[in-house]
């Protein structure tokens, strides 16, 4: 192919990064790529750890040394070369954090836009638009300063009621019995030290708690002649919440204990002082503006008709609308960003870029579908097109088939995880994918089928009058014993209502999600199902040595990489250089701990097999029982040795399922668990957790992903729409009965899907 036709594709040559298998591949520019294949298969591999890595280090040493030095170091991938690659933006599950001051308003530049309106045209006129801003102090409540919350202390956690001063009531430091601070009380001779304080009356309560600066006339010689007299709270305050003594890193565990946030009671939860509330527009101010759900505040913004704000209403109402075209129209702009799932953080970061005028940039998706009810991965997939015809590169990430029906060009990689995956299997159109034998294929044209034998409950879990966010004081049973599919659209009330609100009527439910394991780079799949320990001893026995011997993190470990089998170079600005370990070639272990072998095998080898290769090598039951399960969730192709912090959501999630297997008789909560799963994972997933329900446990799963839906013994679902237009019961029963449901958005899709 000459040059001139080469510059219509990012050409990749020699990829090798993690499992790809040393591929080329050539990635139409100004087209929808869609990357498809089983979960581990090796597209994340391609798309984020080789091109996006890449362009982002290119496009990073553009810039001087300062700036490099603050911006995220990306290594250089392991590739021979990339050729027409152009300026990466990634949009991703990750959430958009941020601190209290952070707001759905403040990170789409929307409130910017409100205060500029409600400076020129809101009456009467308080100032330009700095005075708007919560985080301005001209404009901040002085009470809360700009969060809305305030620290209380809770009374019922700071006192024993039970007890007098003497016995100590006041449950904390430096106020107990003996305790220097609790002298100011004791010695005021205002209160009976040895009366349990719920014997107090109403004015000693209020007394010990609130009264300050008071004039003490005791004889006790213990009272310093000149203080005067100040209440428990206005003391913690002064001396911990607000630092001025210095010691409030000291007791940090105890205040979190007795302080808790409450809504301001200056300014209601507002953020601003009250000369800024009183400047409105239509009778509504700034305030009143951001708490409205987003498809609320578009319709009062158009009612704004004063030819001065044309420009200004113009531009808020493009922005909000572009909000409600994918589907977060239910969230109000004083949403704090550190609240937005994985989903709406990337939809957001999506509405960013709608506004650029930029073109000929390369946009990768990881997964947009995610978190989304069919009914709302139209809208995703509108924008995705959006995106390409103003000139952009789009490559996706994705498993739904609505989102690879809207491909230009789908590459399918495999044919399996881990080790047996990293190669192409296909490349072409959705027609040619459709007709070829790869795994995505064969599955992209399964006829969809609802469940035949349900099974029924005779017992059933209760749930009464939930009203937390959006929930309508609804009431709910759950059947025992089966597996419950939760539905509706995102927003519609699912995860309130399970992941919030179940656990209070019923503690012991168990919830297996994706968060990652809270572990260091040092675990691994050996070290957290805890079959290295019993390896170790295997090796003790033996070779008549100490077990601490082989352990990477203990005796056995390579001096020079400290058992982590690499070694990192920090160049200042430029990015740290990780090398393979010359001493131990990457083995972690010390040549003693290599020498010493079991069944032919040193540690090393052993921790580098995969799940299924262990199989076959260990036969102590103590070993296979564990491998057994991690096999039955999916996961052989993952070695011994992989750390925890490599793994996907996905397959974290398949861990923590596989550590379940032989229990029962318990509530099991999963929310989403088809994230990051090919059409051909989710099968192997219904499987488990049919096998949950079969030894007795109740299974709840809040899931969007239709295969799922038809496998339920018992469907809720929630809706009609997001948010306030949420939060109530429009189906309860069997699949078979949620197609003939008119008022579910939810059965009108499974009735599509079905046929």
């Amino acid at each position: 192919m000459d040059k001139k036709n080469n510059e219509g594709y990012i050409h990749v040559i020699g990829a090798r990064e993690k499992n790809l298998k040393n591929i080329d591949v050539k990635i139409p520019k100004k087209k929808i790529t869609v990357f498809t294949g089983v979960s581990g298969s090796g597209k994340s591999s391609l798309v984020f750890d080789t091109i996006a890595a890449e362009s982002q280090r290119q496009l990073n040493e553009t810039y001087s040394s300062f700036i490099r030095h603050r911006l995220p170091h990306y290594g250089q991938p392991k590739i021979d070369t990339i050729e027409n690659l152009s300026v990466a933006i990634i949009i991703d599950q990750k959430r958009i954090g941020g601190n209290a001051r952070s707001t759905v308003g403040t990170i789409t530049d929307i409130y910017s836009l409100l205060r500029l309106l409600f400076s020129r045209i809101g009456k009467p006129f308080v100032g330009y638009s700095d005075v708007f801003s919560f985080n301005n102090p001209s404009g901040m409540c002085p009470k809360c300063e700009g969060l809305g919350r305030i620290d209380m202390i809770d009374i019922e956690r700071l006192l024993d009621k039970n007890k007098s001063l003497n016995e100590g009531a006041i449950l904390f430091p430096t106020f107990e019995p003996g305790g220097w601070r609790l002298k100011r009380y004791i010695h005021s001779g205002f209160f009976n030290n040895d009366k349990k304080i719920k014997d107090f009356t109403d004015d000693e309560l209020e007394l010990l708690l609130y009264k300050s600066d008071i004039k003490v006339t005791t004889s006790d010689p213990e009272w310093p002649k000149t203080s005067l007299y100040e209440g428990l709270i206005p003391r913690i305050e002064r001396s911990f919440l607000k630092k001025e003594e210095g010691e409030p890193t000291k007791y940090k565990k105890e205040i979190s204990r007795i302080v808790g946030k409450e809504i301001c009671p200056i300014c209601s939860g507002t953020r601003l002082n009250q000369s800024v509330l009183q400047c409105k527009i239509n009778n509504k101010n700034i305030a009143d503006c951001v708490e409205m759900q987003i498809i609320d505040l578009v319709d009062f913004i158009r009612t704004i008709k004063d030819p001065k704000a044309a420009t200004m209403v113009m531009a808020i109402v493009d922005r909000l609308e572009n909000l409600v075209s994918i589907g977060l129209g239910y969230l109000s702009l004083n949403r704090e960003t550190s609240t937005l799932s994985g989903g709406e953080s990337q939809r957001i970061k999506m509405v960013r870029q709608l506004g650029s005028s930029l073109s000929d940039l390369t946009y990768i998706f990881d997964e947009p579908s995610i978190g989304l009810h069919p009914h709302d991965v139209n809208k995703i997939n509108d924008l995705l097109k959006l995106l390409r015809d103003k000139g952009n590169t789009v490559l996706i990430v994705e498993h739904d088939p609505d989102v690879i029906k809207i491909a230009d060009y789908i590459i399918d990689m495999g044919p399996r995880a881990g080790i047996n995956g990293g190669e192409i299997m296909y490349q072409g159109d959705l027609n040619g994918l459709a007709k070829s034998d790869t795994l995505t294929g064969k599955y992209l044209c399964k006829q969809a089928q609802l469940k035949e034998n349900i099974r029924n409950s005779v017992e059933w879990l209760s749930i009464k009058d939930a009203n937390l966010h959006n929930l309508k004081n609804i009431n709910v049973t759950i059947p025992k014993g089966v597996m419950t599919v939760v539905t509706g659209v995102a927003g519609s009330g699912k995860s309130t209502l399970i992941n919030h609100v179940l656990p209070k009527f019923y503690p012991e439910t168990i919830f297996i999600d994706q968060k990652p394991i809270q572990a260091s780079k040092r675990s691994n799949i050996a070290t957290f199902t805890g079959i290295f320990d019993v390896i170790r001893g295997l090796f003790s026995k033996a070779n008549n040595v100490k077990p601490a011997l082989f352990s990477f993190n203990s005796q056995g470990a390579c001096p020079n990489c400290k058992g982590l089998g690499v070694t990192y170079t920090d160049l200042a600005f430029m990015d740290t250089v990780v090398n393979v370990c010359e001493v131990c070639q990457g083995n972690r272990f010390t040549d003693e701990a290599l020498s010493y072998k079991l069944r032919g095998k040193n540690i090393s080898e052993v921790l580098n097999m995969t799940v299924d290769e262990a199989l076959d090598f260990f036969y102590e039951k103590e070993i296979s029982v564990t491998l057994k399960r991690l096999a039955d969730v999916g996961i052989t192709y993952i070695t011994l040795g992989q750390p925890l912090n490599t793994l996907s959501g996905g397959e974290l999630q398949r861990v923590k399922l596989a550590d379940e297997l032989e229990s029962n008789g318990n509530i099991y909560v999963l929310d989403e668990p088809t994230t990051g799963l090919h059409m051909s994972d989710i099968s192997q997933l219904l499987k488990i957790l049919d096998r949950l329900v079969e030894q007795d446990s109740t299974v709840i799963v809040i899931e969007h992903n239709l295969d799922v839906i038809t496998q339920a013994d018992w469907i809720i679902d929630l809706g009609p729409f997001a948010g306030q237009n949420g939060g109530r019961i429009m189906f309860e029963g069997a699949p078979k009965d949620l197609i003939n449901c008119n008022s579910s958005i939810t059965g009108q899709y499974l009735k599509k899907y079905i046929k």
